[in-house]
């Protein structure tokens, strides 16, 4: 299995299963395909974006936790 992307035995994401874009540097939760396109959506909300689904892959545990981490204090600032 490549470590840079998804191969073309991988299997496709959940809805809401956490991933990472590389070419954003962005983690996202999984929506669903729209075309050639996987859209994704920010932790905790946002705008959707469009990411290449064959290089995309699922986050590690840092990435995780950095990416709840970032939406919790998003809404922290929303709320001052």
């Amino acid at each position: 299995m490549a470590t840079q992307g998804r191969t073309a035995q991988a299997a496709v994401p959940e809805c809401g299963e956490l991933v990472y874009d590389p070419a954003r540097r962005k983690v996202g939760e999984y929506q669903a395909m729209a075309g050639p396109y996987a859209m994704l959506r920010p932790v905790g909300g946002g705008r959707e974006w469009e990411a290449n689904p064959d290089l995309i892959r699922p986050a590690t545990p840092a990435e995780r936790l950095s990416a709840g981490v970032k939406a919790a204090n998003r809404r922290t600032e929303r709320r001052l």
